[in-house]
């Protein structure tokens, strides 16, 4: 019984009681042997377990794994200092794995040194971020049909990015969608053999909250409650967990246009900071929600497909879904699953979002976007629970 163990790592670790991803709450509730969520060392880059799952993931050594959690780290202090020193010629940015530092685009080859001296590479460009950001609004403010799959800031191109479906990009719609898209600003357009979804699904055992005959995963804790995808359910739903017992309703639900809501917590259910590992690694505590940059490791945990990691591919991308586009979302090659919705995706010990949809599967790969968790948080007011 996975729960009460939990329950036991989280008391030994002198922690507040509130509930976090979908598989806490049913952690606390079924009892395995389970051994403490991460080192308690504040300075430790990640617990023994996280690290031998990037070992598996990423094809790394122990020291390597290590020496990426670090660079990741000093990766997300640089890209604030950076962007402050680059100002208005501010074009993006991502984290280089190989050269372990951060990449800053720049659009006046005059600020570079001040850049640099922040720790950080430069790559000139010709369009800045703000511009980027203009001509991505300006694709949103279009109505795109069911062969376009989504649409992207992408710093590395410098340019908006749209992805079109391969089987489609001679349909009619989509062409005159590209043809508009095309106007809006530096835009590229690149072709796709996946269409993105959403990852509800039906009543199924497993670690789940549930909403009548739909099953979706916690993502993270914050006072009062949890947060996670608002395709799951709309605001006034009752919410039950992984025994069927009642522990709140969803109080805020945003889908299309964004995809998040928050649940609140009563009834005997409580909240708590941890992301469960599902024994591929130990239970994770949340101790922030600094954003990771582009190229990052990342992982997710999940109801149904449990805990899979990979890299943050894109971010402020725009997914079409069959019901309807989807902003600001982050794009990663970690695979999902049906039931995975709303789960918690962490880089590090710092929560990153919520899952909410993606193409393929954890037998043969797949990738997955994510609603940032600083956007939800601000968007209710929240604040997030952390150890």
């Amino acid at each position: 019984m996975r729960r009460k163990n939990v329950l036991r790592a989280i008391l030994s670790a002198g922690l507040l009681m509130t509930a976090v991803s979908a598989g806490l709450t049913d952690a606390a509730a079924d009892g395995a042997p389970t051994s403490p969520a991460v080192a308690t060392t504040p300075q430790a880059p990640a617990s023994d377990s996280l690290l031998t799952a990037m070992q598996h993931d990423f094809g790394l050594t122990r020291s390597e794994a290590v020496d990426r959690l670090a660079a990741e780290t000093a990766a997300r202090q640089v890209e604030r200092s950076a962007q402050r020193a680059a100002g208005d010629s501010y074009g993006g940015s991502w984290f280089d794995a190989t050269s372990g530092k951060l990449v800053v685009a720049l659009t006046d080859a005059g600020l570079r040194k001040a850049v640099e001296s922040t720790g950080a590479q430069v790559r000139l460009v010709k369009h800045s971020e703000r511009e980027l950001n203009a001509a991505m609004q300006r694709v949103n403010a279009l109505q795109a049909p069911a062969g376009v799959a989504g649409w992207r800031v992408d710093p590395k191109s410098n340019s908006v990015t749209v992805d079109v479906l391969a089987q489609h990009q001679d349909d009619n719609d989509v062409r005159s969608f590209v043809t508009r898209a095309l106007k809006a600003g530096p835009v590229t357009v690149a072709r796709t053999d996946q269409a993105p979804r959403t990852l509800a699904a039906g009543t199924v055992g497993g670690d789940p909250y549930y909403t009548g005959n739909v099953r979706c995963s916690i993502g993270f804790s914050v006072y009062g409650g949890f947060v996670t995808a608002g395709h799951c359910a709309q605001p006034g739903a009752a919410v039950s967990g992984w025994d069927h017992t009642y522990i709140g309703n969803f109080q805020g639900s945003s889908f299309p246009d964004n995809d998040y809501a928050w649940v609140n917590v009563g009834s005997g259910w409580w909240t708590v900071p941890v992301v469960l590992g599902w024994g591929t690694v130990s239970d994770q505590l949340v101790r922030g929600s600094a954003e990771a940059p582009i190229g990052a490791s990342i992982c997710r945990s999940g109801s149904t497909s449990h805990w899979h990691c990979g890299t943050v591919l894109a971010k402020n991308e725009t997914v079409n879904y069959s019901q309807g586009a989807v902003h600001q979302m982050t794009k990663t090659n970690v695979c999902a699953e049906p039931g995975d919705s709303g789960g918690s995706f962490i880089s590090g010990d710092q929560a990153q979002g919520v899952t909410s949809g993606g193409w393929g599967n954890c037998s043969s790969g797949g990738e997955t976007w994510f609603q940032p968790i600083n956007e939800i948080l601000s968007r209710y007011g929240f604040t997030l629970h952390t150890a």
